[in-house]
């Protein structure tokens, strides 16, 4: 049984939590220091704004937290910036909606020269970027709120959602040859949710063998958990037979049908679900877990595709208005054919494309990577 804990790419993910964990009592933050440049490596091609080596000060600031895929999203946003040269402050909300407006306009007090804004769902949001631009910020949205996409100079990126949703169901469809009885946990209010649901009511349309018995949602600091008794309490009102599948709209969801599956015994249930993170992988690399299918998109990525966007910006290069990042689907099957346990970082060997992407990373900013190089 492939249960082992992972390798350090998995203690240094854990070690950004901790570091998240120990920070500002208003919230989860963490500051970092501007790069010293190689003097010995020309900038003569770099956009005037970065050719004198001060690099740019970066606030990302992020709705919700507390897991596995906020640490690597803002991981992957930190990690790209520095390497630029940026100076990158991070803050999670945890969820707390007036702590997350709080930090957007004590970040707009402050001398940032861009932010990044992730989860922002609701008009306020709308709001307080259009006053960031104003300001003559440049800002990048993740999975927030459509309307930012309106605002002149705003990129709005998002995985993939439809994507996301289709590959699950398709594949759920087709395990189940189009006949199964299904629980679903999706929760209403977030644009990513909305966009799952739009593609989940299509195939349910398409397919009329396959019938919705059951649906719990709630987004909180304890999701899983309270999806983990919400899901034992339908186990509990519906025996063997009675429900064939879960679709999970969000490994928080999955992670906690997973545990209430695997200690209710009822493993002929299956689960498919939406997002990835290392301690996702561990539950869907255990032989006997439910969890068999998930569609995902590298979060690190996201935040480092987000961050060369938001150089773009500082450099006064053309943007789109939004854009998404390409889904993948990770099979249980795939994962047990390893010889070694799968994290995310090695995901890559058995996911072709997973993690990869040269989105909008111009010849300019891999000069900057090797002056800022350490």
């Amino acid at each position: 049984m492939k249960n082992k804990f992972f390798n350090s790419a998995f203690i240094f993910i854990l070690a950004f939590t901790l570091l998240l964990t120990g920070c500002s009592s208003s919230g989860d933050s963490t500051e970092s220091t501007a790069a010293k440049g190689n003097p010995d490596v020309s900038l003569e091609n770099v956009p005037e704004r970065f050719a004198n080596g001060e690099g740019a000060k970066i606030k990302v600031i992020r709705k919700i937290g507390g897991d596995d895929h906020t640490a690597q999203f803002l991981a992957g946003a930190k990690e790209e910036g520095e390497a630029l040269g940026f100076t990158v402050d991070v803050f999670t909300a945890n969820g707390d909606t007036a702590k997350f407006h709080d930090a957007i306009a004590q970040g707009l007090t402050e001398d940032y020269d861009g932010f990044i804004i992730s989860h922002g769902d609701d008009d306020a949001t709308v709001e307080a970027v259009q006053k960031l631009v104003d300001a003559g910020k440049s800002v990048v949205t993740f999975d927030s709120n459509d309307k930012l996409s309106t605002i002149e100079g705003v990129t709005l990126t998002s995985q993939d959602d439809e994507a996301l949703a289709k590959l699950a169901l398709d594949q759920l469809v087709k395990d189940f040859n189009g006949e199964a009885k299904i629980a679903y946990l999706w929760v209403d209010g977030f644009p990513p949710m909305v966009r799952r649901n739009k593609v989940y009511q299509e195939i349910l349309d398409n397919n009329p063998g396959i019938k919705e018995i059951e649906r719990f949602g709630v987004a909180a600091e304890d999701t899983s958990v309270q999806t983990q008794n919400a899901v034992a309490s339908m186990l509990n009102k519906h025996p063997k037979g009675e429900i064939d599948a879960i679709f999970a709209t969000w490994d928080a969801f999955a992670i906690g049908a997973a545990r209430a599956i695997k200690e209710a015994g009822r493993d002929e249930i299956k689960i498919y679900g939406i997002d990835v993170s290392n301690a996702d992988l561990q539950e869907i690399q255990t032989e006997e877990s439910s969890w068999k299918y998930t569609a995902a998109v590298d979060p690190k990525l996201i935040g480092a595709v987000d961050m060369r966007l938001l150089a773009k910006k500082l450099a006064g290069e053309e943007t789109p208005p939004t854009y998404n990042l390409e889904a993948s689907l990770i099979s249980q099957e795939a994962l047990l054919q390893s010889s070694e346990p799968i994290n995310m970082v090695n995901l890559a060997d058995t996911i072709e494309g997973w993690g990869q992407s040269t989105a909008f990373e111009e010849e300019w900013m891999k000069t900057l990577k090797e002056y800022y190089k350490k």
